[in-house]
């Protein structure tokens, strides 16, 4: 079922479906709860499952004019989150987070890992990349004013970045792609997308200040779902950090690309349900 959720900057949409213990799904860039619709279909006989887009993704307000006047900067989406999850006075909950939705749910679980009962990782991360080079390079370019003339004029990085991640193109129909590109229909829309490509190296401290924190998750149960053929986190060194955090994580490996979700589909499912049954 489609709610919402109001803040001082929009109106969120997220889905709430289900009934028992709650399992929460944070998207990244440019997807949206579209990106879990075959876990949601499959855990929601058993979890309830709540899956937000953020503001200017999916089914939520979008900005109309440039430069918009919510930043759309991952931090300010964290705290949206937060009030939501608050709001809902969520507690024993699950994070199923991929790419942004990685540092945007890590806030809320540093905040608050009392209320957090274990994690789900899909490619994503919780460090900040001033050191990379790969994703700083990528930064750089994406977030720069090449990258902003693309993505704002074209919808490049919903049509165009987002179908090279994949590693096999025949798993990403193109009802999906339509799902995460048409809502991004204009220019002003297209804002948060490059906003969130910018933010790799313009968030340093932020992602800084979470990852010194990590350690009061590290005995939280993890479920690490990799896709080995991602080509921005699918070197085995990414994938180390969260295993050195997470010493007694389960590590399932697929060689898939970036959107690790949508290119399983319904495959993921088995293993994701019976973690959760266990852990």
């Amino acid at each position: 079922m489609l709610q919402t959720f109001s803040t001082p900057d929009g109106t969120m949409a997220y889905r709430d479906l289900g009934a028992g213990p709650p399992v929460v799904f944070l998207h990244g860039n440019p997807t949206s709860a579209v990106l879990y619709r075959h876990l949601i279909d499959g855990l929601s006989g058993s979890h309830r499952c709540i899956a937000p887009d953020y503001l200017g993704f999916g089914r939520s307000d979008k900005p109309t004019s440039l430069p918009p006047a919510f930043s759309h900067r991952p931090r300010a989406h964290a705290s949206h989150i937060e009030a939501l999850l608050l709001h809902l006075d969520l507690r024993e909950v699950t994070l199923v987070l991929h790419d942004w939705g990685g540092p945007i749910g890590l806030q809320f679980a540093l905040r608050y890992p009392e209320r957090v009962r274990r994690l789900v990782l899909f490619n994503t991360w919780g460090w900040p990349h001033d050191r990379d080079p790969w994703i700083g390079g990528f930064s750089r370019l994406a977030g720069g004013r090449l990258g902003r003339f693309l993505i704002l004029r074209f919808n490049a990085f919903a049509r165009g970045i987002l179908p090279l991640a994949v590693a096999d193109r025949s798993r990403l129909s193109p009802d999906a792609v339509h799902a995460y590109a048409d809502p991004l229909d204009t220019p002003a829309r297209r804002y948060p997308s490059w906003a969130f490509a910018r933010a790799l190296l313009g968030e340093t401290p932020w992602l800084r200040s979470l990852w010194a924190r990590r350690r009061r998750l590290a005995s939280h149960p993890a479920l690490l779902c990799w896709g080995t053929r991602d080509p921005a986190f699918g070197f085995p060194s990414y994938l180390r950090r969260w295993t050195a955090l997470f010493e007694n994580a389960h590590v399932h490996r697929w060689p898939v690309g970036h959107y690790v979700p949508e290119e399983l589909g319904p495959s993921a499912v088995p293993v994701v349900h019976r973690w959760l049954q266990k852990s």
